[in-house]
């Protein structure tokens, strides 16, 4: 057997928790049964539901947490409410006890960064973390951050990203030198909001040191894979990922009505089901779920809070491969390679932190 890997999880974060958590954690451990769970939540819901799953049992530590994040307290609030007692709270400081390589949680997003940025604190040289995608495209997987960890972004904090989300990409493709872009009105160096320049001429500079930069990148760019990772600020980002996920169900219920609108279309899309329902697997967004929170002495993976077990066995896979790559370490090389600025002594967790 390999390594252990444990996953501490809040077991309370997300609509259909903490069912679709337990039943999740038991898709991964058939995948990789050198999984462990440490689960933070209410023991008297959390206990019968194991006893469903007899071979994740075993695999699995229950600890009573009898405060739970709801999804629409601010950050602050949250704070203030969770910190050292919430099933969210402790999930991360697993983490940084070294008790746990990485926390998923699929509750309140703001609340979550706030309490992982107070807990785990920023790396030495960034600024402000990032949330991460991974994202399906006509090419393959690509990163695209920042999904709404923050509003707005001056050049340094998209040189950060580039930087983050290049370690992450090394970390998922097996390249050393991952291709970058930066999402932009148009590929035209003179096109542009000053920092998205501005950073584009750092990167620029700076190619070579981790990563190779590509230049600017247009929303269509995303689908097409031209990049390993596409670098922009978390409003623009999390607006492109809600796009994204809106498209999909678009074209599927399109798909879905064209099927059944007449007899020969229904025996046309017999013929065809191993092709549809590879394509029904390729479009839906469970099997990508899972944002990872970039720039945290920590790993901290944000499952969506509305996916099933299917959604949340697809969260933890990612987290259980974050973990095994060794995403720390490879995100200090890339800074190594690349100085930055210092990280400032404190962060303003109230704006820094809002929900996407």
């Amino acid at each position: 057997m390999t390594d252990i890997i444990t996953l501490s999880v809040d077991a309370m974060g997300g609509d259909n928790a903490p069912r679709a958590v337990i039943h999740g954690a038991h898709l991964l451990l058939e995948e990789h049964n050198n999984a462990r769970f440490i689960f933070h939540g209410r023991q008297e819901v959390i206990t019968p539901l194991l006893e469903e799953f007899p071979t994740l049992k075993p695999a699995a530590t229950v600890r009573h947490c009898e405060t739970v994040i709801a999804g629409d307290e601010k950050p602050s609030q949250a704070l203030r409410k969770g910190r050292g007692t919430s099933s969210m709270w402790m999930a991360i400081q697993a983490v940084k006890d070294g008790e746990a390589n990485v926390a998923v949680s699929g509750g309140n997003t703001g609340a979550l960064m706030a309490m992982a940025t107070f807990c785990l604190r920023p790396m030495q040289g960034i600024f402000r973390p990032g949330i991460a995608a991974i994202w399906p495209t006509l090419r393959s997987d690509i990163v695209v951050l920042d999904m709404g960890a923050a509003i707005g972004a001056d050049a340094q904090q998209l040189v950060d990203y580039a930087i983050l989300g290049s370690a992450l990409a090394r970390c998922l493709f097996d390249s050393e030198s991952p291709t970058v872009g930066l999402l932009n009105v148009g590929t035209e160096e003179v096109k542009g909001l000053e920092s998205i320049k501005e950073a584009g001429r750092i990167l620029s500079d700076a190619s070579g040191s981790g990563f190779t930069y590509h230049g600017f990148v247009e929303g269509d760019d995303i689908g097409k894979g031209t990049v390993d990772v596409v670098v922009t600020e978390g409003f623009v980002g999390n607006v492109a990922l809600k796009t994204a996920e809106g498209t999909a169900r678009q074209v599927g219920s399109y798909l879905r009505t064209a099927l059944n609108s007449n007899l020969l279309s229904r025996i046309g899309a017999l013929l065809a089901t191993s092709a549809l329902n590879a394509l029904r697997r390729r479009m839906d967004p469970r099997t990508v779920n899972g944002g990872v929170f970039m720039g945290l002495n920590g790993i901290v993976i944000k499952s969506h809070g509305g996916t099933d077990e299917i959604g949340y066995k697809s969260a933890l896979n990612l987290a259980y491969e974050m973990a095994g790559a060794n995403l720390i370490k490879k995100i200090d090389d890339t800074m190594k390679r690349f100085p930055i600025k210092a990280a400032p002594a404190s962060i303003d967790l109230e704006s820094e932190a809002k929900p996407a």
